[in-house]
């Protein structure tokens, strides 16, 4: 793919994400790559049969004229399934005892980052009991631990650890991340864990093939027999959350939730945001979601992004022994690369390759030249909604309770105004949901304290100095 076509296509991903919203955007399109452009067609890939189907399903039309927007000659979308893993033996293999790796360009994953140059078998026992792929090296063994996820790794061990008939701490567990921070690796890390230990049944699912099978269940007239074989398991762990959609599918994993929670068996759930901002998802799924333990995994830290280079590094050498990597050369990809574990493993990838195919040593200028697409400016901060709320309340010496109350007195109603009108300006949460998250309010009210906000802004220079000082106060906190 060439740069002008990587340009055109972001710019084809930025008409889309504004038609379709950021949510829609991130549950069905993030994971879009674009393949090339070949005369009339261009051909994109995903990495599931489900998200390919839903899309063609959905979303062709948008995407066809999102591109011939910025492409006339484009008339046809072509979207193809990645392959990511090779098919392995049905039994997982003891670290030691594994076979000597295929020589094909596979898959890999390391605290959420994918590899490219060593192979990836899976679980074929684990899908053929009707689960998601499994990956061997994503294993508590492999993952590296820093400050920005020991809490969320401690928890995942105590439930790997916890055995049938023991009292349940944490129900569910909910973990949280951006993409690339070690999620998925996480949640295989307690199947595989609690799996060795042979006397409780895991379940890895991903929330597509959880809607896959439920779909797949209807269609054959076997919904009943799907349902309990959920509810007979003793750990079900869930990944990708966000992409649960549909009021049908919702509702039957509201209902296999409660069933495991009542019954003392324990949820593992994964998703890129906490609850509260899942806002597809039913109000009675993300109370009992909150309900549990929720953990998030922070952005990778450079002292954490250092060690995973080096664990990298030390993994690849035994398949490549004459793959070197001077320590001056991991610290400036730790310190320039720091977006998430898939660039950094996306940078070492690309070292790996030249040194294999090339033979040439790894220099500062050569990893300078590799990486420097990778370096990407630092995002602004995410603000959120709670610490809005916290930070207003503390300005205007009232309490978070007031805030969300239903009190009408002038000292609560303009702190409430300016709180919903930075939660507009500062997030992309919708109207009706910035409404919910003030205490149930409808969103005419959150319209009408933005409206109030903006107007006093314009007559009223004290305040409006007072607001930019709070918003520069959220963002670099």
């Amino acid at each position: 793919m060439t740069s002008l076509e990587q340009e055109r296509w972001s710019r084809v991903k930025g008409r889309l994400k504004a038609e379709v919203g950021e949510d829609i955007f991130s549950s069905w399109f993030a994971r879009m790559d674009l393949e090339c452009v070949e005369k009339d067609t261009a051909r994109l890939s995903v990495p599931t049969r489900f998200l390919k189907s839903w899309i063609q399903s959905h979303y062709s039309d948008r995407v066809l004229r999102c591109w011939q927007a910025e492409e006339r000659c484009v008339q046809r979308i072509e979207l193809t399934v990645r392959t990511a893993a090779i098919k392995a033996p049905p039994a997982r293999p003891r670290m030691e005892e594994q076979p000597e790796p295929a020589r094909e360009p596979k898959a890999d994953r390391l605290n959420g980052a994918e590899l490219r140059l060593s192979p990836a078998p899976v679980s074929a026992a684990h899908e053929a009991s009707g689960g998601s792929p499994l990956d061997p090296r994503l294993t508590f063994e492999t993952f590296v631990i820093g400050r920005s996820n020991t809490l969320t790794h401690a928890a995942a061990k105590q439930v790997a650890a916890t055995r049938r008939g023991d009292l349940v701490m944490f129900n569910p567990l909910y973990i949280h991340a951006g993409v690339g921070l070690g999620k998925t690796h996480l949640l295989q890390a307690i199947t595989w864990a609690g799996n060795a230990g042979g006397d409780r049944k895991l379940q890895y699912l991903t929330a597509e093939k959880f809607m896959y099978g439920f779909v797949t269940a209807l269609k054959n007239q076997n919904a009943i027999a799907f349902k309990e074989a959920l509810r007979g398991i003793d750990v079900l762990v869930i990944d990708d959350l966000q992409f649960l959609t549909g009021k049908n599918m919702q509702a039957e994993f509201c209902h296999t939730l409660n069933a495991l929670i009542d019954a003392g068996r324990q949820v593992v759930i994964a998703a890129d945001r906490p609850p509260s901002e899942l806002e597809t998802l039913d109000d009675r799924v993300r109370s009992r979601l909150a309900g549990g333990l929720v953990v998030e995994m922070g952005p990778l830290g450079e002292e954490l992004r250092f060690e995973i280079l080096k664990n990298r590094i030390a993994a690849a050498r035994a398949h490549h022994p004459g793959f070197e990597v001077p320590d001056t050369v991991v610290s400036y990809i730790a310190k320039s690369v720091t977006h998430n574990g898939r660039d950094l493993e996306g940078a070492l990838n690309r070292l790996l390759a030249l040194s294999k195919l090339t033979g040439q040593p790894i220099t500062m200028e050569v990893a300078e030249r590799e990486v420097r697409d990778l370096i990407r400016p630092q995002e602004p901060k995410r603000v959120k909604i709670e610490d809005i709320q916290r930070v207003v309340a503390r300005q205007y010496n009232v309490s978070r309770s007031d805030l969300l109350s239903s009190r009408r007195t002038a000292n609560v109603v303009r702190p409430r105004q300016v709180a919903m009108y930075l939660a507009k300006t500062l997030t992309l949460r919708s109207l009706p949901e910035i409404g919910r998250r003030f205490g149930g309010r409808d969103h005419t009210t959150v319209l009408h304290a933005v409206r109030k906000i903006e107007n006093l802004i314009g007559n009223d220079a004290s305040l409006a100095d007072e607001i930019d000082a709070l918003k520069r106060h959220l963002q670099q906190e």
